[in-house]
């Protein structure tokens, strides 16, 4: 917390010299933005940019659960080029195979899921043929 204003002295020295004093005992040093260029300010105002930028800030997702599966869809295919084993690629298609179907009985709020659950046996020949046909 600062002093108060001296009286006789003007708002804008007293202010001038407690931010020369902090610089001087180096209190600005290690702020976490410095030396990076401030936000740009030409977007127009939003009231929740500071949830959206915590949301962004901690890797967190906002999306309807809708659009969540579909991207959850999308990193289980690419698992699938990753895996090592047929095992692993039964264990991914299986998994976001449950989850595609529990939406499609009980469509979730959102817009719509237009998803299928995936045919192992399908994306395991695509997994094969990728691999050269080794298993």
């Amino acid at each position: 917390m600062t002093e108060r204003k001296p009286p006789g002295v003007s708002f804008e020295s007293w202010v001038d010299k407690q931010i020369r004093e902090a610089t001087e005992r180096g209190d600005f040093d290690h702020l976490s933005g410095l030396g990076r260029p401030l936000p740009d300010d030409s977007a127009p105002y939003d009231e929740l940019w500071w949830i959206k930028g915590k949301l962004h800030r901690e890797g967190l997702s906002a999306l309807p659960p809708t659009l969540a599966l579909r991207k959850e869809a999308e990193d289980a295919l690419r698992a699938v080029g990753r895996a090592v084993s047929e095992g692993q690629v039964r264990r991914i298609v299986d998994g976001i195979s449950e989850k595609i179907a529990a939406a499609v009985r009980r469509p979730p709020p959102g817009p719509p899921l237009k998803l299928t659950p995936f045919d192992v046996e399908e994306l395991l020949r695509d997994w094969r043929a990728g691999r050269g046909g080794r298993a």
